[in-house]
């Protein structure tokens, strides 16, 4: 820590203008905001863009930002691929051929507004509002603005996402955590104190927990996975659960390799050997904590024995790892969407959290800290809930099978609701899609076979986004062009220990508007003027800041803030809304057993729930497809779907590519480089094969969100969305009521393609 003083201690404040948002250097002008998306993810990273001649010319890091110090990955520094691409939507389009044709006429911003006022009102008058479904694509600082949108402009109960089956995105870790802290919980890796490692209330975890995640490729919300690098070098030792060895499982104390959707297992193992052995942090779980007894015995025969053959994860090895994280200073857990993305994300969620909580490790230093938005701007993760009419929202689709009645698990919509109406018409027909920026059919969508048809048969699509996507190609009537976060102004919305202005550094392209923009010119049609509380962009980020003490331009002038933070909350009162101390719980205590589950037909205890198709659940399915699917995991470059378009990005990752253990493309007949057929139950596709230790024998790993777009639109293809679509092997299939999906556990088999 004290090395990273001399460092704030010996940057030349001046020469990178300390205090200005705007200045000219060497024939630039440099502007100092934060990156958001789109395009891109949404770790929202201090940078500085130089603008020539009305472009990006070239993008840093900035060394001034206390939460990156200047650190940028390849996606914001090749920003300017991206913002300048030639093949950016530039005017609103009107399809005037049939779907999935290349057939588009220009038309003005007040016909595209007139066109769609006119199809949405008449949708409404024949089939209801609730037949309008608004949805939007992840991390793009809307999510504040959409729901207001589709509540008091569409007049609809049904947004969220849409193909991504189960939610299987953050919500049953939010849910999860809600029930369990009250609150989120984020790595404590210093990112709440300006002065960062040098802060002195700070120690660096004694052990970090990576599970499910790869931090370096993968940056969380508002999450750089460098920090926990920074963490490493200063002495926190490493766990590590994944079946794909990476930087982390390499310099790991313990690599822990699952099975595939068999995390739960392991991690209620890791719980039993905590109590057997009394490892637990006695005054924290006696002094704030509800349902011990009840969690020691759910897991006092869940043994590293019995869990070893299930994870296929070595007894001593769970043991080893339990002793460590139990015996440590303090241990921080980084978790990722391999938490949603299978069947039991509640379950494993919920056992994980109690992990961190029997050693104690809540909100401590080095620990795992709660958090809510920075300075209370929202009330929780910018989900914009809370500026929606409760009646209106009474009426979103639900998930038929979930066995409850009430609508108020989730916030939003279900997306496998909105798929079984689409297709069905019950318990009433969808008929329009407003999407924003939502590549449903190359990314997120599970089995697109279904989502294709599906928005084909909407008699209404309005697609807002940067590229013509497979979505917009397939579906949309009326394409309007967004602006990208360099060309609009905005907040940071998912940093939650602080707040960053987001400053407009060059004019839109074309006709592009802001999201912001193109929601409030859109919505102010369908409403009277009690209902436009924000004439402008910058009027709402005023809104959004009124208890702040900053408004957008005075935030804009210091570029970040940051609020007062303390660590133990829960001790000083700081957590439940009377002031009195413990969690924002209903029992005020962390709790292991979570009464609120029973109301939902829930497990109030950690549990786990085999994969439905496995190799034990499906022995005779396991015959015919031998080998695990795992999918989703981050290349390098891509966020999701975007960037195909970037030469950089391209030539990092130039094709599809599924991880094959050389063992097992041996078996298949299959080298290195080798187009590979990718099979099971559900689907097929094709990707190149990359042969690697660093994967379980029995497991393939294979990339998502894989179109392309040098193909050019008239191929009749979709930009060959469905060739290497690995979605089209996952179910449209959600957990119990509505949570987790099976993307991160499949069966398939694989072979090599004959040319």
């Amino acid at each position: 820590m004290a090395d990273y003083q001399e460092f704030l201690d010996g940057v030349d404040r001046a020469a990178y203008h300390e205090g200005e948002w705007r200045w000219e250097e060497d024939g630039y002008t440099v502007t100092r905001t934060y990156h958001y998306s789109p395009p891109g993810c949404h770790t929202s990273c201090g940078i500085l863009l130089y603008e020539k001649d009305g472009k990006v010319r070239r993008v840093e890091g900035d060394p001034l930002d206390p939460c990156t110090n200047g650190k940028l990955c390849i996606k914001c520094l090749t920003l300017d691929e991206s913002l300048n691409h030639p093949d950016r939507l530039k005017y609103p389009l009107r399809r005037f051929g049939e779907r999935g044709q290349d057939r588009w006429e220009r038309i003005s911003w007040d016909e595209a507004y007139d066109e769609i006022t006119e199809r949405v009102l008449a949708i409404k008058e024949e089939h209801g509002s609730e037949s309008i479904v608004v949805v939007h694509g992840t991390g793009r600082n809307i999510g504040w603005q959409v729901p207001y949108f589709a509540s008091a402009c569409m007049e609809t109960p049904n947004v969220s996402t849409f193909g991504f089956t189960g939610f299987a995105c953050y919500l049953p870790r939010m849910i999860g955590t809600s029930a369990k802290y009250g609150d989120m919980i984020i790595v404590d890796a210093s990112q709440a104190h300006p002065d960062r490692y040098a802060n002195p209330d700070w120690q660096a975890p004694g052990v970090v927990l990576v599970w499910g995640n790869e931090p370096i490729k993968s940056n969380a919300d508002g999450f750089l996975g460098h920090w926990l690098v920074q963490c490493v070098q200063m002495g926190s030792k490493i766990v590590f659960v994944d079946p794909r060895l990476t930087w982390w499982g390499a310099r790991a104390a313990y690599w822990l390799p699952v099975r595939p959707g068999t995390d739960a297992v392991a991690a209620m193992a890791l719980l039993n050997v905590v109590i057997e052995e009394d490892l637990y942090d006695h005054d924290f779980v006696d002094r704030w904590c509800y349902g011990f007894e009840a969690l020691a015995e759910r897991v006092a025969d869940k043994t590293p024995e019995w869990a070893a053959p299930i994870c296929e994860v070595d007894a001593e090895a769970l043991r080893g790892a339990a002793r460590l994280i139990a015996t440590s200073s303090s241990c921080a857990c980084q978790w990722g969407l391999a938490f949603e993305q299978q069947i039991a994300a509640l379950g494993v969620t919920e056992a994980v959290a109690d992990l961190m909580a029997i050693t104690g490790n809540i909100d401590n230093p080095g620990g795992n800290a709660l958090y809510r938005c920075a300075f209370l701007i929202e009330k929780r993760y910018g989900l914009g809930d809370e500026y929606i009419d409760p009646e209106v929202y009474a009426k979103k689709l639900i998930p038929a099978t979930s066995g409850i009645n009430e609508s108020n698990i989730v916030s939003c919509a279900d997306t496998d609701a909105i798929l079984a109406a689409i297709e069905t018409g019950e318990p009433y027909p969808i008929k329009a899609m407003f999407m924003m920026q939502n590549n449903a059919i190359a990314c997120m969508g599970a089995q697109p076979q279904r989502i294709l048809p599906a928005l084909q048969k909407m008699e209404f699509n309005v697609v807002v986004d940067l590229f013509l996507t497979p979505t917009a190609l397939a579906c949309a009537d009326v394409l309007l062009p967004a602006a990208c976060f360099a060309e609009r102004i905005g907040i940071t919305g998912h940093q939650p220990y602080a707040l960053g202005a987001i400053a407009q550094a060059v004019e839109p392209l074309g006709e592009c508007k802001s999201d912001q923009r193109i929601i409030y010119e859109t919505g102010s049609r369908f409403t009277d003027e009690a209902h436009k509380k924000w004439d402008d962009e910058q009027g709402f980020y005023d809104y959004l800041l009124r208890k702040t003490g900053y408004t957008y331009e005075t935030l804009r002038e210091r570029t970040w803030a940051y609020p007062e933070f303390e660590y133990n909350k829960h001790e000083k009162g700081l957590l439940r809304r009377d002031g009195t101390v413990g969690f924002a719980t209903s029992t005020g205590r962390y709790n292991f057993y979570c009464p609120e589950m029973l109301h939902f037909g829930l497990s109030p205890l950690a549990d786990y729930e085999e994969p439905p198709e496995s190799p034990v659940s499906a022995p005779e399915l396991a015959e015919k497809y031998p080998l695990v699917l795992t999918t989703g995991a981050r290349p390098w470059g891509f966020f999701h779907s975007e960037h195909r378009q970037s030469p950089s990005m391209r030539r990092l990752h130039p094709d599809p590519t599924v991880l094959i253990h050389p063992e097992t493309a041996a078996a298949y007949g299959i080298a290195d480089g080798d187009w590979v057929t990718i099979e099971n139950n559900f689907g097929s596709c094709r990707q190149k094969a990359e042969l690697t230790t660093r994967i379980r024998k029995d497991t393939v790993s294979a990339d998502h969100a894989w179109w392309f777009p040098e193909r050019g639109p008239e191929d009749g293809t979709l930009f060959g969305v469905m060739e290497s679509n690995i979605n089209k092997l996952v179910p449209m299939r959600p957990g119990k009521v509505g949570l987790g999906a099976s993307y991160k556990s499949q069966l398939c088999t694989i072979g090599k393609v004959e040319e």
